[in-house]
């Protein structure tokens, strides 16, 4: 599943960078997260940082983005142009 930036988004600006996949920016009024480049840091880390980061909790799930583990692993090669296994 990819993750979403909730209402409760400060803007404090320490999400963005901490994304491996340039997956967060800035949208209308709050940060966003593309959920096409979305792989829950899969390939990267053990846990998504930007929730690892956030001070106000407001990183969540995205229930319309619904992926499994092997689906999450597949964008990361996508992703970074490296061959699946």
């Amino acid at each position: 599943m990819a993750l979403r930036i909730t209402d409760e988004c400060i803007n404090c600006d320490v999400c963005e960078p901490q994304c491996p996949n340039t997956a967060i920016y800035m949208g209308t009024e709050i940060y966003e997260i593309d959920p096409s480049r979305c792989t829950e840091c899969v390939g990267h880390f053990d846990e998504p940082q930007c929730q690892v980061v956030c001070p106000v909790e407001c990183i969540e799930i995205d229930p319309d983005c619904t992926e499994n583990g092997d689906m999450l692993i597949a964008k990361y090669h996508r992703l970074t142009a490296e061959p699946a296994d």
